[in-house]
């Protein structure tokens, strides 16, 4: 049995989500990390592209040596061989001395190419020639030398894409797409909103070190509302500065500032006269507000009894003893469902 690092209960403490697509992602991490073949990490900005990379190193048989995280975007073109592979004393101008690559460094690791589609052409080739061979050589030196390291690469932009309108070598999108994870944007799993929410605040907690928050109503359905282009860094950052400026002990619609989100908390405006006793108007009353309390919350929990309870403050079993008490299925709020 494999001994966990701190590492690894770190990620286990981000890659959150029950959400069928997200559980398919949590799956091929498993199994991936049980191989070295390169990977392809596809996913819109935000959704956890490099948390994926550093999960499949720390869970693989390499997490006891480094991960080297390197951002094309800002490689430069005219140093690309040098910044991989190192450079020789003398091997050009100001090389005083001898200067280990990026590939070096993450010897018997992992390295990871982030936002690897805005590489230019001549450093595409660089990189698929490394790819083909494992080998390389260091500016200004004589022999080549072995590569032992993982490739796992990152786009926020579909790769079959760019690679059908020229902007990337399909021969190098094959060598890095040996397998592949596609993250589902944060829309398209919106059950996991209310886990990862709790998750952030009760880490922003303790960060600060403050009550904990909780989240209104209003302020759950907002999150569940909005169709968040930023995807969970979105989210995490939000949530942030709302624990931040919110007063109380309680996140309102409003202090998430989203679209409409000074509506939401407000009373109702409608007054209707009961009828009956005031004994049997208020256990009409109870049970009505009961009922619907119940439906709202597995209503904007898609069926997340785990979720919904929390948001109540209730005990998981009460809570299910609440909803058979009033004759509620969850699934009826399922994600998908009617």
């Amino acid at each position: 049995m494999a001994v966990r690092t701190g590492a690894d209960v770190a990620l286990d403490a981000q890659l959150i989500g029950d959400s069928a697509c997200f559980q398919e992602v949590l799956a091929r991490i498993t199994r991936f990390s049980a191989c070295d073949a390169p990977v392809l990490i596809e996913g819109e900005t935000g959704t956890g592209k490099e948390l994926v990379a550093r999960a499949l190193h720390y869970r693989s048989a390499r997490r006891g040596h480094p991960f080297v995280p390197i951002n094309c975007a800002a490689l430069p073109e005219q140093l690309v061989v040098s910044e991989l592979f190192g450079h020789e004393r003398g091997a050009f101008t100001g090389a005083q001395g001898r200067r280990a690559g990026l590939v070096e460094q993450a010897r018997q690791g992992t390295i990871f190419f982030d936002e690897v589609d805005t590489l230019p052409p001549q450093v595409q080739a660089v990189l698929l020639r490394f790819l083909q061979d494992q080998e390389y050589r260091p500016l200004g030196g004589g022999s080549a030398l072995r590569a032992d390291t993982r490739v796992v690469a990152a786009s926020n932009v579909c790769m079959a894409t760019a690679v059908r309108e020229r902007r990337f070598r399909e021969d190098l999108y094959h060598r890095l797409n040996v397998l592949e994870v596609s993250l589902p944007p944060l829309r398209a799993r919106r059950g996991d909103i209310l886990d990862l929410a709790t998750r952030f605040l009760d880490r922003l907690s303790l960060q600060y070190r403050r009550a904990p928050k909780t989240l209104s109503a209003g302020a759950v359905s907002a999150l569940l509302k909005h169709d968040w282009p930023g995807n969970v860094r979105e989210l995490e950052n939000r949530l942030h500065r709302s624990f931040l400026m919110a007063d109380g002990r309680q996140i309102c619609c409003a202090d998430l500032e989203l679209d409409g989100s000074e509506r939401g908390d407000g009373p109702g405006t409608d007054v209707v006269l009961p009828e009956g006793t005031f004994a049997a108007a208020k256990a009409r009353a109870i049970a009505d507000f009961e009922h619907a309390y119940l439906c709202n919350l597995m209503a904007a929990t898609h069926g997340n009894v785990s979720a919904a309870s929390r948001l109540a403050g209730k005990e998981r079993r009460t809570f299910t003893r609440l909803l058979k008490k009033h004759g509620i299925d969850r699934r009826r709020f399922l994600a998908g469902g009617a």
